[in-house]
Formats: C-alpha cells, sequence, structure tokens
C-alpha cells in the first residue's frame, strides 16, 4: 500500500477497517469496535455496504500514531 503522505489522492486515505488494522498493527475488531461505538468524528468513518471506511487522519487521531510502513 502506498504511503499516504506521498500520494495526497483522497482515495488513498481512505482504508477499510481491515486494512486499517493491518497498517496500524491493530485487530480489526479493535477498528471495528471504533466505529460502532462512534469513536470516529462524523467525517472519519462510514459504513459501506457490511464494510467500514475509516480516514487516514481518524486512524492517527485514535491510535495516537502514524502506520506503519509496508515495504
Amino acid at each position: 500500500m502506498s504511503n499516504v503522505k506521498k500520494n495526497k489522492a483522497p482515495l488513498f486515505a481512505v482504508y477499510t477497517s481491515r486494512e486499517a488494522a493491518e497498517l496500524w498493527g491493530l485487530s480489526e475488531n479493535t477498528v471495528t469496535k471504533w466505529c460502532n461505538r462512534g469513536k470516529f468524528n462524523s467525517d472519519e468513518a462510514r459504513k459501506s455496504g457490511k464494510v467500514w471506511l475509516v480516514t487516514h487522519d481518524g486512524m492517527v487521531r485514535l491510535a495516537e500514531k502514524e502506520p506503519h510502513e509496508e515495504e
């Protein structure tokens, strides 16, 4: 996955809960719970069908760190 800081396109600043969990080293269950419990701001997460979508900024705010770099 490309680094968001290198690719500023909005599409690359949004992740599924599974993608976000992998990038931040969390369980998918943790990210999904944050979504279900309203931890994200209204512009940081939304459900699309059965899948939660979360923003990079929302993940940084809640996880209190940048994602792990994938090489």
